[in-house]
Parts: structure tokens; sequence; C-alpha cells
């Protein structure tokens, strides 16, 4: 049996956050993503760039020698290959680093 199409459970209305809000009872996630932890996470990155030197931490992290940098780069393709975010075309990309092999 197919529900009502007035069936009041079933439609939105505006300005009903609120409400679901009440519903999900205090300190629980609701909605499609937890509000507070995001809010939470742009306090602390406000915080941290107004208070620390950005530039001094993003030359701390650069490779030391020729070997950490490959290291780092191998690191990032492993990374990516796992990525959902990057289609069979980038996946299949061959690796300008590669050592090249004669078949």
């Amino acid at each position: 049996m197919e529900p009502k199409r007035n069936d009041p459970q079933r439609q939105q209305q505006p300005g009903s956050s609120g409400q679901q809000q009440q519903q999900a009872g205090a300190g629980q996630q609701y909605g499609e993503g937890n509000y507070k932890a995001t809010r939470d996470y742009n306090a602390g990155l406000k915080d941290h760039v107004e208070h620390h030197d950005i530039e001094r931490e993003a030359r701390a992290a650069e490779p030391k020698n020729e070997q950490e940098a490959r290291e780092m780069e191998a690191a990032e393709r492993e990374g990516r290959s796992r990525s959902k975010g990057e289609g069979e075309e980038a996946r299949k990309r061959p690796d300008p680093n590669s050592p090249k092999t004669e078949l």
C-alpha cells in the first residue's frame, strides 16, 4: 500500500529544522552533518591561523632531501590511488617519475 501524498510525516515543512533538532535530543548529530563539529573545527582553524606562523610550519614540513621527497610523492600517489575523488583516467596515467621499462 502506497502512503498518502498528504501524509504530514512525509512532508517537510519550512522552518521545521528546530523541531527536528529537538526530536534528535541534546548533543546528538542531526541532519546531513554534525554542525557542532563543523563550528568547532572552523573556530580551531581560525585560532590556529591567527596565532601561529603558518609559513614557518610549511617550511618545516618540506622534505629534507631528495629521498624524503620521493617517499612523500610515493605516499601521496598511493593515497590518491585509493581515493574515490579521482576518476579512472587519473589512475591509469603513467607516473612521470617511475623508471621506464622496455617490453
